[in-house]
């Protein structure tokens, strides 16, 4: 090869091992693959990849490390790298996947995988993985507890409605249920507890938290929500990558005169950001002011709720992010006011259908 530019680590990583590949490219762009290895996912296999890699390193030429986001798998690994300063992106496994579809693979094994993650470092311009605090990261996982013990209360009202609706309902079954609703009831309370204990701890966060609670239909469980599944915005930079990252983008197919599909938001981005702002859009509409103006609109045109509703969550979620970054409070009058704007009798009669 002639003079090689840049090397990358292409890292592979799954619950038991992860699989390296360190490859290199020079000034005509051409790879070539200097080793592949397999080492087991704990602190001595972090240690035995490190002095493997510096066997191989370059020390003059920049070295990235390029890993998928696996669960929680890849965490202690991009928190060791990080500790030694080395330079880690951490993509989303959609965004690999859609990559190594341009290198036309045909199949997929571990050391495939981590092949076309490092021909990816040494291609694309990624973003550096930066370690959110503690505190952050602690959120995140509270808020996605608290989201599964309410969907488990939820479906136990409904399998305890069903019970009580049938011809013979068993009172055992009956009062199991009963008092399984009663445990995940208060373990429900002790999360929420935990949270609210948890922000007060901080009193940056919790200043924050309460001028980002000021927008109408925000509270504090939606508030620490979007905070812990963003790191506290840690690497968004602007608007429109914090609506790509919870998967409110809008997407369209057109080509020619025989494809085109309908516009729609892709939903590849954080599912629990958007399950987050369902409720507070609802409650933001229902309150009204410029949120249930946009709705109103938005339906009386495509004669969709839903689309409505999606509107007004990725409103709200900019809201939080603008509160956030500006450490300010809501501002009822903002924007200028469109209430004049609902002239037409399909919007009157939605008007008055929220209110009800």
């Amino acid at each position: 090869m002639e003079q090689i530019i840049k090397q990358c680590v292409g890292i592979d990583i799954a619950k038991k091992d992860f699989e390296v590949t360190f490859s290199v490219c020079d000034v005509f762009r051409e790879i070539d693959y200097l080793g592949s290895r397999k080492f087991i996912n704990d602190f001595n296999g972090f240690r035995a990849f490190n002095k493997w890699v510096g066997k191989i390193d370059n020390k003059s030429i920049p070295l990235q490390f390029v890993m998928e986001a696996t669960g929680v798998y890849h965490e202690h690994l991009a928190h060791f790298l990080y500790d030694l300063n080395l330079e880690l992106s951490v993509v989303l496994a959609k965004r690999a996947k859609d990559f190594s579809k341009t290198l036309k693979v045909k199949k997929t094994t571990d050391k495939i995988a981590s092949r076309y993650l490092s021909v990816m470092g040494l291609e694309k311009k990624l973003d550096l993985w930066v370690k959110p605090p503690e505190i952050y990261a602690k959120l995140k996982r509270l808020g996605r507890e608290k989201e599964q013990v309410q969907g488990r209360i939820v479906q136990l009202k409904n399998q305890l409605h069903a019970e009580n609706s049938c011809v013979w309902p068993s009172k055992s079954t009956i009062k199991r249920m009963k008092q399984t609703l009663k445990l995940l009831q208060k373990q429900k309370q002790e999360i929420l507890n935990e949270i609210k204990k948890l922000v007060d701890s901080d009193k940056n966060l919790k200043a924050k938290v309460e001028k980002i609670t000021t927008i109408p239909g925000v509270g504090l469980v939606t508030a620490v929500a979007v905070i812990g599944e963003t790191h506290g915005f840690n690497q968004i930079r602007n608007k429109r990558q914090l609506v790509s990252y919870a998967g409110y983008d809008i997407i369209n197919q057109e080509s020619g005169s025989s494809i085109k599909t309908k516009p729609r938001i892709s939903k590849r981005g954080n599912v629990n950001i958007r399950k987050a702002m369902h409720m507070p859009a609802l409650a933001s509409i229902r309150a009204g002011g410029n949120n249930r103006d946009l709705f109103v609109r938005l339906v009386s045109r495509s004669g969709i709720k839903m689309k409505g509703v999606v509107a007004v969550q990725r409103k709200l979620l900019i809201m939080i992010y603008i509160l956030w970054k500006n450490d300010t409070v809501f501002d009822p009058d903002y924007e200028i006011k469109k209430g004049g704007n609902i002239k037409s009798p399909r919007e009157l009669d939605l008007v008055r259908s929220i209110e009800s």
